[in-house]
């Protein structure tokens, strides 16, 4: 049948953790306590990567990178990149479970796509071990997609390579990847999805692109949350979406319109 067989979703920004604030928090700590000060938008900026390889990301920056040159008097290396990780693991780990509600909607949305006998599939920037914390409060909360996969089952290489969503696609016996959508709220999430030769689609409210928490975002005047909307569906459309949606709750009838490309010929761009 040439139409939709499966749904990829995120999980921090996406599926949970309104935000995506739990690791990003951290970031921003470990880094003060290596004596650097750095903005939540450059500790967002990588969001969705492997977090050893967001770590690195950050180093990386040209600021972030001068920073640490003028505070150790010499480029960072891969051993400074190690140390930084040993301090983050453990310390997202303590505060991780308390970030596992499930986004609104979520729930329902996903349990009227199953309805349809769509598969619901996940990747992630967190590794097994957190993933251990995440999967069963969420659970617990409501959600549960049918199949989950971390870099480590990919021998740590995650975003933007597409190795998880093809694990996705073995495990869920999807057939083809212009039958497949990736959803996710990270730039990161996007390259993934075009990577692997998916329909790619952007969430925007609740998205770690957006940067706000529910009540941030909820107390915000209308105009500033339109135009807030606008420039992070830019985002995700100058880096490989072929499409934005505000929340996941327009997600199915999005699916509709995408069976019809399909039946029209149409693939994902990234195609």
């Amino acid at each position: 049948m040439n139409k939709v067989e499966g749904i990829i979703l995120d999980w921090a920004g996406t599926a949970v953790d309104f935000g995506c604030f739990a690791p990003v928090n951290v970031f921003v700590d470990i880094f003060k306590n290596a004596g650097l000060d750095v903005t939540m938008e450059e500790a967002r900026a990588p969001m969705g990567m492997l977090k050893i390889d967001h770590i690195r990301a950050m180093l990386t920056m040209p600021r972030i990178s001068s920073l640490w040159e003028e505070q150790y008097g010499r480029p960072f290396n891969e051993e400074d990149v190690e140390k930084l990780y040993a301090e983050f693991e453990p310390a997202l780990m303590m505060s991780l479970a308390d970030y596992t509600d499930p986004i609104p909607g979520v729930i329902e949305t996903v349990e009227a796509l199953r309805n349809r006998g769509l598969k619901i599939g996940s990747t992630t920037g967190y590794t097994d071990t957190m993933m251990e914390v995440v999967v069963p409060n969420a659970l617990k909360k409501g959600y549960r997609p049918d199949f989950h996969v971390t870099p480590d089952a990919t021998h740590s290489i995650g975003r933007p390579y597409p190795y998880m969503i093809y694990r996705n696609m073995e495990e869920l016996k999807l057939t083809a990847s212009w039958k497949v959508v990736k959803v996710g709220d990270t730039v990161s999430d996007m390259q993934e999805g075009v990577n692997a030769g998916v329909w790619s689609v952007g969430i925007i409210v609740g998205s770690s692109e957006m940067g706000l928490s529910l009540n941030e975002y909820t107390s915000l005047p209308e105009r500033d949350k339109q135009n807030l909307i606008s420039k992070t569906a830019n985002t995700f459309m100058q880096n490989g979406a072929d499409f934005t949606i505000k929340t996941i709750e327009e997600l199915p009838e999005l699916i509709d319109r995408i069976n019809l490309l399909i039946t029209e010929g149409k693939r994902p761009r990234s195609s």
